[in-house]
């Protein structure tokens, strides 16, 4: 059975992914279309139900997702320390973005969604590409923005200023990990092939632990434009014992912000 699979080029999800995608792990009976996408192109491939198995937000699951895709156990980014931030041009408090123009990386993203938990109060904002979104706000074109991946290591480079740490304040507010990215497979496949699928991305990873040498050219392949220090320090922040198997501590985050979520869409 050949499965179009969707993920994103960073390098978390390369890393995770790379060993299926070359081939280096198989699951049986089973072959993959690769699709690397952004992921608020991945998150509205899945309201289209255009992919078969795909990495998505998963604060867009909230959006009914759960009624055709079922969350996979492996695969996903979920954790502590790696949330996203809001960064500002000139210092601000938190305080003060209730008035400010704020960029996010998409309506259906997490970083979206936590920064509606976090600030009810915005009216003004708007919607760009992840990595459009510094330069925006060093430009001046927005007060504040939100980012997310590798550019927690490089926005100060474009001289701009923390203004939170929505994954901090996740966790100090839920006492729970921030469930970042997701992995879905379409429930029409059936639990012995979404079953398969969830062992054999953990044992990608798991390849990819035990032959980072193998793997690391296909991550750089994607990441031109990042230093393998920063390839590096992306995968240390988003891969971790929850890319494996989310466990009982990560579905409980998972549900918390699914229901927080939903709760928003309910008030609006």
């Amino acid at each position: 059975m050949k499965l179009t699979l969707g993920y994103s080029p960073c390098p978390n999800d390369t890393y995770i992914f790379g060993a299926l995608a070359l081939g280096l792990v198989r699951i049986p009976g089973l072959e993959f279309e690769i699709r690397l996408e952004d992921v608020e192109t991945l998150n509205q491939l899945a309201l289209r139900e255009t992919l078969d198995v795909t990495k998505v937000s998963y604060a867009v699951i909230a959006a009914g997702l759960e009624t055709q895709y079922q969350i996979l156990s492996s695969g996903g980014a979920l954790g502590r320390g790696c949330g996203p931030l809001i960064v500002s041009r000139t210092p601000l408090t938190p305080v003060e973005l209730a008035t400010k123009r704020v960029v996010t990386p998409g309506k259906r993203t997490t970083a979206h969604l936590l920064t509606r938990l976090f600030a009810p109060q915005l009216t003004d904002i708007q919607s760009l590409p992840f990595d459009h979104i510094m330069p925006a706000v060093a430009a001046g074109e927005f007060d504040a923005g939100v980012i997310i991946h590798e550019s927690r290591f490089t926005f100060s480079q474009y001289g701009l200023h923390q203004v939170v740490d929505l994954g901090d304040w996740w966790e100090h507010t839920t006492g729970k990990p921030i469930p970042l990215g997701g992995i879905l497979a379409k429930r029409s496949l059936g639990a012995e092939t979404i079953s398969a699928l969830e062992h054999g991305i953990a044992e990608s990873l798991t390849f990819a632990r035990t032959h980072p040498e193998l793997v690391q050219p296909y991550i750089s392949q994607h990441a031109q434009e990042m230093s393998l220090q920063v390839q590096a320090q992306h995968i240390g922040l988003y891969v971790n014992e929850f890319s494996l198997d989310l466990g009982p501590e990560g579905w409980a985050a998972v549900n918390e912000l699914l229901t927080r979520a939903k709760a928003l869409e309910r008030d609006k």
